[in-house]
């Protein structure tokens, strides 16, 4: 263990950050959400990795949202503060260029789920627990949970878990379409994560790079629009040196070797 709050590795082509406050379930406090911005700027500059890996320090959490204890002592303007620093502290995750996946390693409650929800792809542990219990509190999820979860999981069943502030195991998550993954029971979430996203490694960045931002304009604008898009984006690819390699293996009978150019 080291005393960084968020940890910054490297697991060959996949960058890992892990909230690392196992004491406090992985919790975000100010300094924690600082530190994640300051991940965001140093991963930016990063050329070679190909995906990027969330994750919290222990078994217990993965992140149990806002750091109560702190929050206790804040005023109300401090709060407002906090829910800005959401958006541009980690809201960078939502615009990372490679793909990004949260490996829940236990509960994702409230900002933690939040978190969640910025990522791409979600794997859980069996023991996982997510929801966002914030109507208990007389409070709403403020780190983006209304809009996000809607868009994941459908309007009806974002209100039934928002409004009854239900909790749900990693068996239902993946069937509601929450996550895409459970971690078969005895295995490290991480490991098992970078061993499913192995074809994001070992493929074609620029590919991926494109697909997610016509996937995510999809979500924005109009079928028109987003074909538009679509059709700029496969002109990048359709230009790459990684194309014309992937026909050469294809042709030769073997594994392609990507370079993202």
């Amino acid at each position: 263990m080291t005393d960084e709050l968020v940890r910054q590795e490297r697991c060959g082509r996949a960058a890992v950050l892990t909230i690392n406050r196992p004491e406090r379930m992985n919790s975000l406090s100010r300094a924690t959400l600082a530190e994640f911005a300051a991940a965001g700027r140093r991963l930016r500059k990063d050329g070679e990795i190909r995906a990027l890996v969330v994750t919290g320090a222990g078994d217990r959490a993965f992140c149990a949202g806002a750091d109560l204890k702190e929050r206790q002592r804040m005023s109300e303007a401090e709060i407002r503060e906090q829910l800005v620093a959401y958006r541009t502290d980690l809201g960078w995750l939502d615009r990372f260029p490679c793909p990004v996946v949260a490996a829940i390693n236990g509960a994702a409650l409230g900002g933690g789920l939040e978190l969640a929800l910025l990522c791409d792809l979600r794997v859980a542990a069996q023991h996982a627990e997510l929801g966002l219990p914030e109507t208990g509190l007389a409070i709403i999820p403020g780190a983006g949970g209304t809009q996000r979860l809607p868009r994941l999981v459908g309007p009806a069943r974002a209100k039934e878990l928002i409004l009854l502030g239900r909790r749900v195991r990693a068996a239902e998550a993946e069937r509601i379409g929450l996550i895409n993954r459970v971690t078969p029971a005895g295995e490290s979430v991480l490991e098992d994560c970078l061993r499913w996203i192995g074809p994001i490694l070992e493929g074609a960045p620029l590919a991926h790079r494109a697909a997610l931002a016509a996937i995510d304009a999809a979500a924005e604008g109009s079928l028109q629009t987003g074909q538009e898009l679509e059709l700029e984006l496969y002109e990048s690819c359709l230009r790459s040196e990684d194309r014309r390699e992937a026909l050469g293996a294809l042709r030769e009978k073997r594994r392609p070797d990507f370079k993202g150019r």
